[in-house]
């Protein structure tokens, strides 16, 4: 079997569009792959049209480490995001592949059942003013769909640190949230890499009676010493790393022990393969792993693969069914959350199909994600 053919199709949102990826073999199967690009859509499918005829026409899908390797590594230059973008939708794309023929889905492939229920969180739900009544309406109708888990961004457009007023203002918005679901639904809080460690510090400090989870990214992702020193001092746990784009960056985050959750996206990871042994590894350190997920249906049912078969897997992140709900038509067959948790996936490969129709009706957008922006707050269709 030889990859004979790939195919791109970009579906647009208001605030993010979604990239897909369909490889073809010359024996009639099929695979899918997904990424979200901000800002550099058009870059990841010029790299694409340059990448296919280079490295992957004419290679066996079933040989996916020898052409991850090939597609990082044999062009010299450093795999970035864009690059290592690319490898994730055709990684996992082949990994479609092969499950479709043995039969059997992917999770099969990478070990078997560790869990066979998936513990999601609701994101993309707080799509409302920033008032504290707002946000406990908001959260009340995340528990009254059955989510167990729920993250919030509550902090306004800025960079390094907040006025006094809008520091209460957030943790305002965090102590609405905490009241509305109650004290045993998991509460997790986004800084977006906002904030100088200080500030981080003095935020986290401030959230812990209300009992977050974690608090995610609280420095710029570029500077892993900053972030061990806010890790050192503050008691709830730290997450981050949905901007680190490839496993061997890890390295000196376990090293420094700067975080108790990572969150590689496998769709700028490398794909799947890549994030199981970056989770094997996290294993090591005793940290658990928590897969970011702004993607569509394909990147999520690429995610419970991963999730049903990793031992350390901490809690699946989810937009969909707040954020942009129609999108889950771009490929069918992602289980549905119940009372908190996906079910592990049954089907043979990711489990999905691409729709290219559907997709050709929502053409990409000119979508901007500028948390820095003056009156930015995040806006789905809400």
């Amino acid at each position: 079997m030889k990859i004979s053919a790939i195919d791109t199709y970009v579906l647009g949102t208001p605030w993010r569009n979604l990239t897909y990826v369909q490889v073809s073999t010359d024996e009639g199967l099929t695979g899918v792959g997904e990424t979200r690009m901000l800002g550099h859509t058009r870059a990841l499918l010029g790299y694409l049209a340059e990448a296919a005829p280079k490295h992957v026409l004419g290679h066996d899908p079933f040989d996916i480490e020898a052409l991850v390797q090939r597609m990082k590594y044999r062009d010299f230059g450093r795999a970035g995001e864009i690059v290592m973008s690319g490898i994730a939708c055709i990684e996992m794309a082949c990994w479609d592949i092969v499950g479709k023929a043995l039969n059997q889905p992917v999770w099969r492939l990478l070990g078997g059942l560790v869990n066979d229920r998936i513990k999601a969180y609701a994101n993309g739900w707080y799509t409302v003013e920033r008032e504290p009544e707002e946000f406990h309406a908001a959260a009340r109708r995340v528990v009254e769909r059955g989510y167990r888990a729920l993250k919030v961004d509550p902090f306004g457009p800025g960079k390094w640190e907040l006025t006094p007023a809008e520091r209460r203002r957030s943790i305002e918005l965090v102590e609405a949230v905490r009241d509305a679901v109650g004290p045993d639904v998991e509460l997790l809080v986004e800084m977006h890499g906002r904030f100088t460690a200080a500030e981080a510090v003095r935020i986290a400090t401030a959230l812990a009676p209300f009992d977050p989870a974690w608090v995610e990214e609280p420095v710029p992702p570029e500077n892993l010493a900053a972030l061990a020193s806010v890790h050192d001092k503050v008691t709830i746990p730290v997450a981050t790393g949905e901007r680190i784009h490839d496993r061997i960056e890890f390295r000196e985050l376990f090293e420094r022990r700067a975080a108790d959750v990572i969150q590689p996206d496998i769709g700028h990871t490398g794909g799947i393969g890549e994030v199981r042994k970056l989770a094997a590894t996290a294993e090591t350190h005793f940290i658990q792993v928590a897969p970011h997920n702004v993607g569509g249906p394909v990147l999520t049912a690429a995610n419970l693969q991963l999730a049903t078969c990793t031992p350390n897997f901490k809690i699946q992140e989810h937009f969909n069914d707040f954020a942009d709900e129609f999108v889950k038509a771009a490929a069918p067959g992602v289980p549905e959350v119940v009372d908190g948790y996906f079910t592990a996936p049954t089907a043979p490969g990711l489990g999905v199909t691409l729709n290219p129709e559907f997709i050709a009706e929502h053409p990409p957008t000119e979508a901007n994600f500028d948390l820095y922006a003056e009156g930015w707050q995040y806006r789905g269709t809400r």
